[in-house]
């Protein structure tokens, strides 16, 4: 099917370019969202009369998009998640959760902007890509955590991995530790048992000698 694109589509071209696509393609993406038109003669000639004023729309609304973008760009946002210790969430963050945590975040945001290849399943800091207007992207990340103090310890740049190595590394401290004092209380007490043994042992010499002594 042979269309009018009245804004630019990524791989398919500019506001203005005729374009053969698939009938699917044209009539559950293109079509229902406004972004073309079927090419027929009417409308190309609709388009024509119309083509300056949607320009100066687009341009109007890339510069907005422009604005959203210089501080939406980079930016970081929080979903927290239960997850076993390996890191594997227990569900998934969608598009409409990253929408979500975007809006949560100051910033309008709608989930048909969102670009995810695949559902988030992991723990971690992923990078998202938010489509603001056809020709104005910009990338935001989500912090994906059991909480706000494992987010925190993520966003330093530690993986759910480097936590776990030291969580283990911390455990066996403490174990270490244990052993320690236990092994320093077993030789205090041994060492009370010889010591009184030695006492007696130093008063009878002394008691041996002071005999001596009075004999000569």
């Amino acid at each position: 099917m042979d269309v009018i694109l009245l804004e630019r589509v990524a791989k398919l071209g500019q506001m203005g370019d005729v374009v053969s696509v698939k009938q699917g393609y044209a009539r559950n993406f293109l079509l229902p969202q406004g972004k073309a038109l079927r090419a027929t003669d009417k409308n190309v000639t609709h388009f024509e009369g119309q083509k300056a004023q949607l320009q100066a729309q687009n341009l109007e609304a890339k510069g907005e998009a422009d604005a959203v973008a210089a501080k939406l760009d980079g930016e970081q946002f929080i979903v927290i998640r239960s997850a076993s210790d390996a890191g594997s969430l227990y569900g998934s963050v969608s598009i409409r959760d990253a929408a979500e945590a975007a809006t949560e975040g100051g910033f309008t945001v709608d989930k048909k902007q969102i670009v995810l290849d695949r559902p988030i399943k992991e723990l971690g800091v992923h990078d998202v890509t938010v489509v603001l207007h056809p020709e104005v992207s910009c990338k935001i990340s989500l912090n994906v955590a059991r909480s706000t103090e494992e987010a925190e310890l993520q966003a330093s740049g530690k993986s759910i991995q480097d936590l776990a190595a030291e969580a283990e590394a911390e455990a066996e401290f403490e174990i270490a530790e244990l052993f320690d004092d236990m092994g320093a209380a077993a030789n205090e007490e041994f060492g009370d048992d010889d010591g009184a043994p030695a006492a007696a042992s130093d008063a009878e010499s002394g008691a041996e000698s002071e005999g001596d002594d009075e004999a000569n």
